[in-house]
């Protein structure tokens, strides 16, 4: 080989280079060497199965209005079902059987109002509050006739009837004294049997110690009966949730996470309201057309500023409080700790 010339091995490889690759180097395919693809890769995942749905049934303290929004919308928005829950809305035939069928287990949730919560829980029923709806009273003294400078001894006499324990127990006390009580002519306060608009049409009596005022003062006008509104606040009662939601106390641990994911839906609900009330306000009307009517439309504002933004959140302070005004008008022995009357669900 003369000096300038390049050797096979040293010369560039081009794309036009022919390559010989030693036999040795070849690799031999054949069926044996083929590794097989593992079956599970060839083979689609199976399909993810969603939990199974809790189904809930609610009790509502009486018939469907306004202050349950939170609810309904919960429901109308898929808000329950985004927690794996169907929630069933269901209204009493007696607002009294609501607590009854609790306690028995025959529902999972029902309403009530705070003080009734104390009542009934110093009567030995197993419940316990898991949400507030409603952070303020909705009852109040409704008396007939026009608003007037009132003194102790005018409204101790006059006739009252009463719908729950709230008005029994705690208004009537505050309105009539014990003395005005034991005197020879003194006319006992009447159970209205849950219809104080016939006892008030019918002259039975002249207040209801428990009325809900954003609704029998309006539907008594209708009646052509006018009245006034005495609050609870006015009579030294001290303030309370309005309207609470309450799950039984012996499968409250059981059922904590439930408990958690349908306060939640609530939650959501509860803010989707105040961020958007006309369009809560159809929705809600649209899903139960019989709530379409003037009264609710007047009340449906005020309401507003009276739901609970965080339905879980226990003011602790406030049940304690009603525990000791309880203890102190000789109307409970002992005083009941907090955590057996309510709890965050969140915290369990």
């Amino acid at each position: 080989m003369q000096d300038g010339e390049s050797s096979p091995e040293s010369a560039p490889l081009t794309l036009g280079t022919d390559v010989e690759v030693p036999e040795a180097l070849w690799r031999t395919i054949d069926s044996e060497s083929v590794e097989e693809v593992p079956t599970m890769a060839q083979t689609p995942a199976p399909p993810l199965v969603p939990p199974p749905v809790k189904h809930v049934t609610l009790m509502l303290d009486w018939y469907l209005s306004p202050q349950h929004a939170a609810l309904v919308i919960a429901k109308e928005r898929g808000l329950y079902a985004a927690q794996g829950l169907e929630v069933d809305i269901q209204s009493p035939a007696d607002p009294s059987i609501a607590i009854k069928l609790l306690t028995a287990g025959e529902v999972d949730l029902a309403l009530t109002r705070q003080p009734l919560l104390h009542l009934y829980v110093h009567n030995g029923a197993p419940i316990t509050r898991i949400a507030t709806l409603i952070e303020t009273s909705l009852s109040a003294v409704i008396v007939t006739g026009q608003a007037q400078t009132e003194t102790e001894s005018t409204l101790a006499g006059l006739h009252y009837g009463y719908t729950t324990g709230e008005g029994r127990d705690l208004s009537i006390p505050r309105l009539i004294p014990s003395s005005v009580r034991q005197t020879d002519d003194f006319v006992p306060p009447v159970n209205l049997h849950f219809d104080p608009i016939r006892a008030m049409r019918e002259g039975q009596i002249d207040a209801v110690a428990d009325g809900f005022y954003h609704y029998l003062p309006q539907q008594l006008a209708t009646e052509g009966i006018n009245t006034h509104v005495i609050r609870f606040n006015e009579l030294d009662i001290p303030r309370s949730d309005g309207l609470v939601v309450l799950a039984n106390s012996d499968t409250l641990v059981r059922r904590a996470d439930t408990w958690s994911r349908f306060v939640l839906a609530l939650e959501q609900a509860s803010h989707w309201i105040i961020d958007n009330p006309d369009a809560a306000w159809e929705q809600l009307i649209s899903a139960h057309p019989v709530l379409d009517n003037d009264i609710n439309a007047n009340a449906w504002e005020d309401i507003l500023r009276r739901m609970a933004l965080s339905p879980a959140a226990l003011d602790s302070r406030r049940y304690a409080g009603f525990e000791t005004f309880l203890h102190q008008m000789g109307l409970t022995d002992a005083k009941l700790p907090v955590s057996r009357l309510a709890v965050d669900p969140h915290s369990l």
